[in-house]
C-alpha cells in the first residue's frame, strides 16, 4: 500500500481553521499566564513589568484617548497604504514592460530602503509639518518596497511558453499582460501586501513618536514621559492587534480573490499527503 493511499484511509482530522487557529491562541494564552505569573511573583515593581490585569486596566481607564489616537493612526494607515499600494503596483508594471527602467530602477528601490526611517522621519516633519502629511509618507516608505518588489517578481515570472503561444497566436502585448502576467503575478502581489500592511501601523507609529499632534505614537511617547509602562505595553499591544488585523483582512481578501491558486494549493497538497 502507498504512502497516499494511506494517508487517504486515515480518518479525517480537526477542520482546517481549528489546526490554524488553535496553536497560535493557545502559545499566546500561554505566554499572557507566564507573565502574569512572572510579574506577580517576581518581585519587580509594576513600574518594571506591569502585569496583564494592570495593562488590561489601563486600557480601560484610558479609552477615550485611546479612540481618538486609534482613529488617526489608522487614518494615517490607510492613506500611506493606498498610496503605497498605487506606487508600488505603478513601478512593478513600468520595470515589467521596460528592461531599462527595471534596471534604473530597482537599485534606487533598494538604496531607497538602507535610509532609516528613524533617520529620516525628523527631516520630514521639519519640511512638512506636523500635520498628515509626514505620518503618509513615512508609511509609503516603509510599505512601497515590498509591494513593487513582489509585484514585479510575480509578473517576471509568468509562464514563458504560455506567453509564446499567445504571441503565436497574435496576441498583442497589452492583451498577454492582462491574460498571463498580471494573473501570474497576483499571489506575489498580496504576498508583498501582507509584508507591507504588517509594517504599516509601525510606520505611522514611528512618525507619530518624531512629531505628532495625535495618534498612537504620541500616545506612547506621553505614556513614557509619565513614566506609566502599563500604558506604553498598552500602546504596545494595540499596534500589533492592528498590524494582526490588516494582515488577517489582506489574507482574506487573498483567498476571495484567487480561489483558483488555493484550490490548486490543496490539490497538491491531498497528493502529496492525502490531508487538507
Amino acid at each position: 500500500m502507498s504512502a497516499v493511499t494511506a494517508s487517504r484511509n486515515k480518518p479525517p482530522g480537526p477542520p482546517r481553521w481549528v489546526r490554524e487557529v488553535v496553536p497560535p491562541v493557545l502559545l499566546i494564552g500561554f505566554v499572557l499566564a507566564g507573565w502574569q505569573v512572572i510579574a506577580e511573583r517576581s518581585g519587580l515593581s509594576a513600574f518594571i513589568l506591569p502585569s496583564p490585569v494592570r495593562v488590561v486596566q489601563a486600557a480601560w481607564r484610558t479609552r477615550a484617548l485611546l479612540g481618538e489616537a486609534v482613529g488617526t493612526t489608522m487614518i494615517e494607515t490607510v492613506l500611506g497604504m493606498a498610496v503605497a499600494l498605487v506606487l508600488g503596483v505603478t513601478l512593478a508594471a513600468l520595470m515589467d514592460f521596460s528592461s531599462f527602467l527595471r534596471r534604473a530602477l530597482y537599485p534606487i528601490m533598494v538604496a531607497s530602503q538602507t535610509v532609516q526611517v528613524l533617520a529620516i522621519a525628523p527631516l520630514l516633519i521639519i519640511w512638512f509639518g506636523f500635520g498628515l502629511l509626514p505620518k503618509v509618507i513615512i508609511v509609503v516608505l516603509v510599505c512601497f518596497f515590498p509591494l513593487a518588489v513582489n509585484t514585479a517578481d510575480g509578473l517576471a515570472s509568468a509562464d514563458p511558453d504560455l506567453i509564446a503561444l499567445l504571441r503565436a497566436m497574435g496576441a498583442r502585448r497589452s492583451e498577454i499582460w492582462r491574460m498571463v502576467r498580471l494573473p501570474s503575478a497576483l499571489p506575489s502581489f498580496f504576498s508583498g501586501l501582507r509584508v507591507a500592511v504588517t509594517y504599516s501601523v509601525v510606520g505611522a507609529t514611528i512618525g507619530e513618536w518624531v512629531g505628532g499632534s495625535a495618534g498612537l505614537g504620541l500616545y506612547m511617547l506621553r505614556s513614557k514621559n509619565a513614566l506609566a509602562t502599563d500604558q506604553v505595553f498598552v500602546a504596545i499591544v494595540i499596534t500589533s492587534i492592528l498590524s494582526i488585523g490588516l494582515f488577517v483582512l489582506v489574507y482574506l481578501i487573498e483567498r476571495a480573490v484567487l480561489p483558483w491558486y488555493y484550490s490548486t494549493q490543496r490539490a497538491q497538497q491531498w497528493e502529496e499527503t492525502g490531508i487538507y
